[in-house]
């Protein structure tokens, strides 16, 4: 069974504390028949959503199958954090790609913020978003490292980050684990599920339609590109394929170079008063080890807390042990705190872990595998499929620049391999 239904129910979002926060609309009709589009889009999570309201707004008929509901996946229930930057920083990236490839990556990323930042401001503000997210390093390396990134992006960028002794971190990360950090409040972080809604009502608004319940199960090829679902198919001019962790196998070259992991989350009871005995500023946090720590506060004070990944399809069928475990291990103050949600999403990760966007063919392009950051990144994917449709490719292209070698073994081998390599990850971070 695909990651599309093995761990949820069809057409219902996961018992996460971002659902039960935000009152999800009327289900939207399910597709049947043949309906006739521009673009048809796979997929209605932020890169699916912002392709079609780039497309809509320009005025073309657009058409969104979304095989649950809009927001349902890793868009709906990931950390929040809007990044700065790639999963990659940028002087892994100009020694790859040159220094004018690098800048041109590094604006469109800065660009990614503003829009999410904007969109928020104008159209979602119960999306709450709030600047500022700290890394956090383990070790003196670690710090070190971070330190002398905050410099190259001052120097190079023009960026202003703020590196953190011990005692500064500790000032607003209060965890014994942490020896310093860097503070970067071009950052962000938001509620993912209010923003994916809002995005999907905006959509609706500027004239294009989606369609949920609708899984996409065939793609036929051709001057036109028709997407088959089990009632109905789109029969369109341009396709955009934009189902990221969720996709399958429906289109070959994009499998072999994206692969579905899954990350879990759990959200403890409000803290209260002992909030500020965890974070004392309102910011989200990041670590730099391999399997990610990731953490920040919710605005009725739960620590909202993500870390473990699996690679089965299969969700483990007991989250919240060892996501507590790792909690504890940076809090040990929250020992006798209850967890009231715990839940897990798929996202699609590339061997770079760095996007992976192509055109598959002259009327049919894709964007996947935003590795975590995807909150700002996935969004943008989306707008710059949207302008390439609309003759604009030019930053469509640079993304497409971006190394995305295909996984060992393509789609069949990939998964045994990458858990043997990350098992070396997860030790060599112990």
């Amino acid at each position: 069974m695909s990651a599309l239904f093995r761990n949820d129910q069809p057409g219902q979002y996961p018992d996460s504390w971002y659902a039960a926060t935000v009152p999800p609309p009327p289900p939207r009709a399910k597709l049947e028949g043949e309906v006739r589009a521009d673009v048809a889009i796979l997929g209605a999570g932020y890169t699916g959503l912002w392709a079609a309201l780039t497309l809509a707004r320009a005025g073309m008929k657009v058409v969104v199958l979304e095989a649950h509901r809009a927001g349902f996946g890793a868009s709906g229930r990931n950390g929040g954090q809007v990044g700065t930057g790639y999963n990659k920083d940028q002087t892994w990236i100009e020694a790859r790609l040159g220094q004018d490839t690098a800048r041109a990556l590094w604006d469109i990323t800065e660009d990614a913020k503003s829009q999410l930042r904007d969109f928020c401001a104008a159209h979602a503000p119960e999306a709450r978003y709030k600047p500022g997210v700290v890394s956090g390093g383990w070790s003196q390396g670690e710090i070190d490292d971070l330190h002398a990134y905050s410099a190259h992006l001052h120097q190079h960028y023009n960026y202003e980050t703020t590196p953190l002794t011990q005692s500064e971190m500790a000032e607003i990360v209060r965890s014994p684990v942490y020896k310093g950090g860097l503070l970067d409040e071009g950052a962000g972080h938001v509620h993912p599920l209010a923003y994916a809604l809002a995005l999907a009502r905006e959509v609706e608004a500027a004239g294009g339609v989606i369609f949920e319940n609708s899984p996409v199960t065939r793609l036929e090829e051709g001057a036109q590109v028709r997407m088959v679902t089990e009632a109905g198919s789109v029969l369109a001019d341009h396709a955009i394929l934009a189902g990221n962790g969720y996709m399958q196998n429906l289109a070959g070259r994009v499998a072999a170079r994206v692969m579905p992991i899954n990350s879990f989350i759990a959200a403890t009871a409000p803290l209260g008063h002992q909030a500020a005995e965890v974070l004392a500023r309102d910011v989200a946090v990041a670590d730099e080890k391999f399997v990610v720590n990731y953490f920040r506060l919710s605005h009725d004070k739960r620590l909202l807390f993500g870390g473990r990944e699996s690679y089965s399809i299969g969700f483990p069928q007991d989250i919240s042990t060892r996501l507590r475990a790792r909690m504890l291990a940076l809090f040990p103050q929250l020992g006798s705190v209850q967890i009231d949600y715990v839940w897990g999403g798929t996202l699609g990760i590339t061997m770079s872990r760095l996007p992976h966007l192509e055109r598959l063919s002259p009327n049919m392009i894709s964007a996947a595998g935003f590795s975590g950051h995807g909150v700002a990144l996935a969004g943008m994917a989306g707008r710059v499929m949207g302008e390439a449709v609309l003759g604009q490719a030019q930053q469509f292209d640079i993304m497409s620049k971006l190394p995305t070698p295909p996984f060992p073994g393509g789609a069949h081998l990939r998964s045994p391999l990458l858990v043997l390599a990350m098992t070396w990850f997860a030790m060599r971070d112990r």
